[in-house]
Formats: structure tokens, sequence, C-alpha cells
């Protein structure tokens, strides 16, 4: 199976990614910002979930349609874009009173975390990152690639979580003084409403 030392370069090469500046962990800090550490937390779970997703979709092959079909790529594209402009607008309307969420808690996190797995799923370069990167450090000898594949992919999960959590803990603790502060939360929401239209406009316009 796979060596001790390539899997610690794998995890090393794993948390640079998931550090450098990206829509998922800029997702983690801006919902753990507005609805504190525990919903941060919650989507950083949804994130991963997608990541499950990913893995197995590589492992079986599925990752190279997107790679090679220009029509999925588009269409998963713009379905991922629409979906960050929908809530980019929910955030736009919410008022002081929604963001603070107070009753229907599991509701609401049942909603942040089925927003984790929307997101990354529908974001295609997630598959075809996983397609590129995780095959560089399987080896046909050492076993079955499929199964070597998913170790990876749950080594890459394991420091996702590692540091998206870090950041949903960090960024919570921004989100208790947002919460004494009807106007800190307003400005919060237009500020989180920005980042997903931005976010959708970088998505709409990536190229395979």
């Amino acid at each position: 199976m796979i060596p001790p030392e390539t899997l610690l370069t794998f995890f090393m090469a794993a948390v640079l990614l998931a550090l450098a500046p990206g829509p998922d962990n800029i997702f983690v800090l801006t919902q753990a910002s507005l609805y504190g550490k525990r919903s941060g937390l919650v989507v950083m779970l949804g994130l991963c979930t997608g990541l499950v997703v990913h893995s197995f979709a590589v492992a079986l092959g599925v990752a190279v349609i997107f790679e090679q079909s220009a029509l999925a790529f588009s269409a998963l594209k713009l379905a991922g874009a629409g979906y960050l402009l929908y809530l980019a607008w929910q955030a736009f309307r919410a008022s002081a009173t929604k963001i603070q969420g107070k009753g229907n808690g599991e509701i609401r996190l049942l909603k942040l975390y089925s927003r984790g797995i929307i997101m990354n799923i529908t974001n295609p370069k997630v598959s075809i990152f996983f397609l590129a990167f995780l095959p560089q450090f399987a080896d046909p000898s050492r076993g079955p690639v499929w199964l070597q594949i998913l170790i990876l992919g749950g080594v890459f999960i394991l420091s996702t979580i590692l540091v998206f959590g870090g950041i949903a803990l960090l960024a919570g603790t921004i989100g208790q003084w947002v919460n004494r502060s009807d106007r800190a939360q307003k400005i919060m929401n237009r500020v989180t409403g920005l980042v997903f239209v931005g976010l959708a406009l970088k998505l709409a316009t990536t190229e395979r």
C-alpha cells in the first residue's frame, strides 16, 4: 500500500493547499463569522462531505467526464455559480434578527451543511484537481489504484478538517462580537453577500 513517507508528503501538500485562499475556506470564514463557531464547523463538514463525493468520483473515473466534456463542465460550473448568486441574494435581504438565528437552530445548521455540500460538489475544478493531484501519489505496483485514491482522498479530507476547523474556530470569535450589534450584523451580511457574488463570478469565468 502507500508508503508512510508518501502519505506524509501528500498530507503536508494538502495542508498547504487548504491554507491557500480559495472559495471553500473563504466560505467557512464568512459563515463562522456570521453565525458562530458551530455553524462554521457544520459548513466545514458539508464541504468535506463534498470532498468524499469527489474522491469516489475520481476513484471510479467519473471525473474524467468533466475533464473531457466541455458541456458537462460548463453545466456544473453555471449551476454552482447560480447557487452562489442565490445565497448572495439571501444574504443581501437578511435582517439582523435573521442573522442571530434564534430558534430553528437545527434547521439552520442542516441548511448550512447542505450549502457546504452543494458548493463543493458543483465546483468542477475540485473534481479535476483531484483527478490531476491524487493519482500522482498512487503507485499501481502497490495495490489497487482506486483504493489508494480513496486513502489519499481521506488524508486530504483530514487536512481540510484541521485547517478549516481552525478557521471556523477563529472566525467564530468574530461572530460573538458581531452578534452584539445589529449594525455589525447587517454589515457582515452585506460583506457575505459580496463574497458570494465574487465567488460566483470567479466560478462562472473558470476555464478547464
